[in-house]
């Protein structure tokens, strides 16, 4: 069995985070109602805005009925908010769909239309989508298995700093899955992944860092010395 297994690819993810408003207002005030916990205040406001075609609050809306927050969790509502947002090409609910698809929340599961909607989302360059997409295509379950696919969609997240996907594609380095085997390269995805993971999840950084540290193992002092190297100048450059 290969290392990539190891990462937690199979994990699809659907971010609960309200998406951030561009400019003041009643937007910006809802949003902020949500960051202080006001779930009542937020749900209200954001569906006034939802109600007057505002997509963003749409999906806020949909996030919030998806994860219970200052109402009873409803995954049909969470659906038909994200289907309002999605209709109008937000990219965050598309992805969304994609996740309730693939795991029959609110509507039959359907893996065929998930991966349609995680494709809409990735091609707008959505970095959760991309690297939802490039696990499908590295565990094989709903598409054919295929690791050049999967190197594809996790460097265009990568490259967007997503920490998921850097350690994705630092495992498929490390295996020499879709790409030649380079411990300097897997060792540098690993490296950032551990610098780029949120806070609040720490068994990604965690995993990152241990990937990393067991790698170095196998490699040489200037083999480690030029993964940092790169890293550093990733960072730099991004």
């Amino acid at each position: 069995m290969t290392h990539a297994w190891r990462v937690i690819f199979a994990a699809i993810i659907l971010s609960l985070s309200p998406a951030a408003p561009s400019a003041a207002g009643p937007f910006e005030d809802a949003a902020a109602a949500f960051v202080k916990g006001d779930y009542v205040t937020a749900q209200r406001q954001f569906r006034a805005l939802a109600d007057q075609g505002n997509a963003v609050a749409r999906y806020n809306l949909g996030t919030m009925y998806f994860g219970g927050k200052g109402v009873p969790q409803d995954y049909v509502e969470a659906l038909k908010w994200f289907r309002l947002a999605a209709g109008q090409g937000h990219a965050g609910a598309e992805n969304s769909l994609g996740a309730m698809y693939l795991a029959g929340q609110g509507v039959r599961q359907d893996s065929a239309e998930a991966v349609r909607w995680y494709r809409l989302a990735a091609d707008q360059g959505y970095p959760v989508a991309q690297h939802n997409l490039g696990s499908i295509y590295l565990n094989g379950r709903y598409l054919p298995q295929d690791y050049v696919e999967a190197v594809k969609w996790f460097r265009r997240a990568a490259d967007q700093g997503y920490a998921g996907a850097q350690l994705g594609l630092g495992a498929l380095y490390e295996d020499g899955q879709g790409v030649p085997q380079d411990y300097v390269r897997a060792h540098m995805w690993y490296n950032l992944a551990a610098a780029h993971s949120p806070a609040a999840d720490i068994n990604l950084r965690e995993a990152a860092g241990s990937f990393r540290d067991q790698l170095a193992t196998k490699m040489t002092p200037a083999q480690v010395s030029e993964a940092q190297k790169l890293a550093n100048q990733w960072a730099s450059q991004h």
